[in-house]
């Protein structure tokens, strides 16, 4: 909603060069009027003390994603809030579409899609999430937002790295549960809303790009450290959402599900027998910790926000291709530079002479850049190979990112 402004919470912990990168796509969105709020451990604010004018800054340094989003949340001052994590990186034009739905009062939340780590792929578009806190899919329409009602039995579950929310019935609902430090945070304020009679609404085309950055709770290759925080916030939030129900079958379904995952890592190479049966019992002393964990009251937080912090130099701006082989890749990044300067938005092709399959990534310089075979795919649902000129290709390159974020060609 352009005439009240959005705010943008990025919480971070201990991962200084990815909040950067987050940051410095955010500053390239085409929404006109956004405020961002850093939820951060010390050093990664201090290191960002020259943004302070211009970006509220929070010291937090706990292990607890749903207190720190409950940090950002009272301090935003937009009527939406929005949240991303700090290793994803947005399209330009994702904030401006997650907000959009926001102008029928009806809703009270809104989702997007998320993209993997080759940047094309998708990791996550939507689903259903229940009291159990089992989700399933949800065939949506993928060109269009469309809007759907629940209960407090099953609703739209948003996806923490591309979510927005009105921030009067989220505040009223008292936020995030900080009992629930890291695993299904936003289940239960999908459930709380739902239940109050709100709509969520599901929008394909905000999308960000997640690259999952290593943690203390999982390596880079996604392999898992510890299975005790999924397990400790299962337990709490069977409390909260099924304190009426037998909990064995969910939590028999989780233990398969979670041993079904770690075998597929010890079968790819990632883990080894030993890890596994080490991270299973990791789970089931979560279970056994968040049985026991104390559940606070959950009532409204307080509403006292600072003045909202524009963040200048954002809105709408021209983008840019730039296209040619992989030797030219150097002479390429210096124009995308030079484009940046200008105020464009640059994305680079870099097609070689083969069918490798594509990558798009976002540079911390402040360029896209997707590389991959002339002949290669970029959805990963085309053939493997399909012989292409050079020109048609990037035509059809082009209108594919265009979609998302402002082309043209140099």
């Amino acid at each position: 909603m352009t005439e009240h402004g959005t705010s943008i919470v990025i919480t971070s912990r201990h991962r200084s060069a990815a909040l950067r990168r987050c940051l410095c796509a955010l500053h390239q969105q085409d929404h006109p009027r956004i405020e961002l709020i850093v939820v951060a451990d010390p050093a990664a604010c201090a290191a960002l003390a020259l943004l302070a004018d211009r970006v509220k800054l929070i010291p937090f340094d706990k292990p607890n994603i749903s207190a720190a989003r409950n940090l950002g949340l009272t301090q935003a001052a937009g009527e939406v809030v929005a949240f991303i994590d700090d290793d994803a990186v947005p399209e330009p034009s994702w904030i401006r579409r997650l907000a959009r739905p926001f102008n029928d009062h009806r809703v009270a939340a809104a989702t997007g899609f998320v993209r993997g780590r080759n940047g094309i792929s998708y990791q996550w578009k939507a689903a259903w999430i229940d009291h159990l806190g089992e989700d399933t899919l949800l065939d949506v329409d993928a060109t269009a937002a469309t809007l759907h009602a629940g209960d407090a039995r099953r609703a739209v579950k948003t996806q923490g790295t591309n979510m927005a929310f009105r921030r009067a019935p989220l505040m009223a609902a008292g936020g995030f549960d900080p009992a629930l430090h890291f695993y299904l945070d936003e289940a239960h304020v999908d459930l709380t809303l739902a239940a109050a009679g709100h709509l969520t609404a599901v929008v394909p085309e905000a999308q960000v790009h997640h690259s999952f950055a290593a943690s203390e709770r999982r390596r880079a290759d996604r392999a898992p450290l510890s299975l005790a925080e999924i397990g400790a916030s299962t337990a709490v939030f069977l409390r909260r959402h099924a304190a009426q129900e037998d909990p064995a079958p969910a939590l028999a379904r989780l233990r398969a599900a979670q041993r079904r995952r770690l075998l597929t890592m010890m079968v790819d190479g990632r883990l080894s027998p030993p890890d596994v049966k080490r991270l299973l019992a990791t789970l089931e002393a979560g279970l056994t910790e968040g049985a026991a964990r104390p559940l606070p009251a959950l009532g409204p937080l307080a509403d006292d926000p600072p003045p909202f912090r524009a963040l200048p130099g954002t809105g709408p701006r021209p983008g840019v291709v730039l296209a040619g082989r992989p030797w030219s890749r150097r002479q390429l990044r210096r124009a995308a530079l030079t484009q940046l300067e200008a105020g464009r938005i640059a994305t680079l092709l870099c097609l070689g002479p083969n069918a490798r399959p594509h990558r798009m990534r976002f540079d911390t310089e402040g360029y896209w850049e997707q590389s991959g075979g002339l002949f290669g795919r970029s959805e990963r649902s085309g053939p493997r190979f399909r012989f292409a000129r050079f020109n048609d290709r990037l035509r059809r390159e082009i209108g594919r990112i265009g979609q998302f974020r402002p082309v043209g060609t140099e």
